[in-house]
């Protein structure tokens, strides 16, 4: 008797259903996601317990870096298309007009000009942190050069200044940029701020103490009583 031959069956699998199922997939991670913004220098915040999410809009980040060096984000509305909302753009280009004003204000003889080109490449700069008197220099360079300057902390124009300052006729750099956050006209930010949601501080856990301290002191000063320390979440090898 002879043997039966079992059909072989095709191997074959149609993979167009699951491509269909990972590209969706993929369009939904990537319009939900949330992208880190870049910033001048890595920075590892200290472990903490807390689970509250820092807003990622209506918000002024302050990022101190290892070398005491400071810096500000500024966001504004999340939905900019809405009535009475600011996009982060416009927002920053009022908030640098309003503190060339002020600290103009301050320094009759040694004022700062900018251009309408200068307020343009403000508006498109993540996170800024230079003098005064470079700011209109740091401007004027390309992409790459802003990075490739503000991410060299041994430069001398690189960091907004700050010191313990409590004239409020008088203010120093980094007090001058956070009253001109505060008066931007941005009701939705101020509020924000009035609560404590509007201002973040970011520092490394090697960032010298005294340094945190003046910039949570000039805040204090400033009435800013409110703000979020930004940490890690700890481990349980923490």
């Amino acid at each position: 008797m002879g043997k039966v031959k079992i059909k072989r069956k095709s191997t074959l699998i149609d993979m167009t259903a699951m491509s269909d199922v990972t590209v969706l997939l993929l369009t939904f991670f990537m319009l939900t996601s949330t992208f880190l913004q870049k910033e001048p220098v890595t920075v590892l915040t200290p472990s903490s317990v807390s689970e509250q999410k820092v807003p990622t809009a209506n918000l002024a980040s302050v990022l101190v870096s290892p070398e005491g060096k400071v810096f500000i984000s500024i966001a504004g509305d999340a939905d900019a298309e809405l009535k009475d909302t600011w996009g982060t753009e416009a927002l920053r280009k009022t908030i640098l007009d309003e503190a060339v004003t002020l600290y103009n204000k301050q320094h009759p003889s040694n004022q700062v000009q900018l251009s309408a080109q200068d307020r343009e490449a403000f508006s498109k700069i993540n996170m800024f942190g230079v003098p005064f008197q470079v700011l209109h220099q740091f401007l004027a360079m390309s992409q790459t050069e802003q990075d490739k300057f503000i991410s060299d902390m041994t430069q001398k124009g690189v960091g907004i200044p700050v010191n313990d300052n409590k004239d409020m006729e008088h203010l120093n750099e980094f007090q001058i940029w956070m009253r001109a956050i505060y008066n931007s006209g941005n009701d939705n930010l101020q509020k924000a701020m009035k609560k404590g949601e509007g201002i973040a501080v970011k520092a490394d856990k090697d960032t010298p103490y005294d340094v945190v301290q003046d910039v949570l002191d000039n805040l204090q000063t400033l009435k800013m009583n409110r703000f979020s320390i930004m940490t890690a979440l700890k481990t349980e090898q923490d």
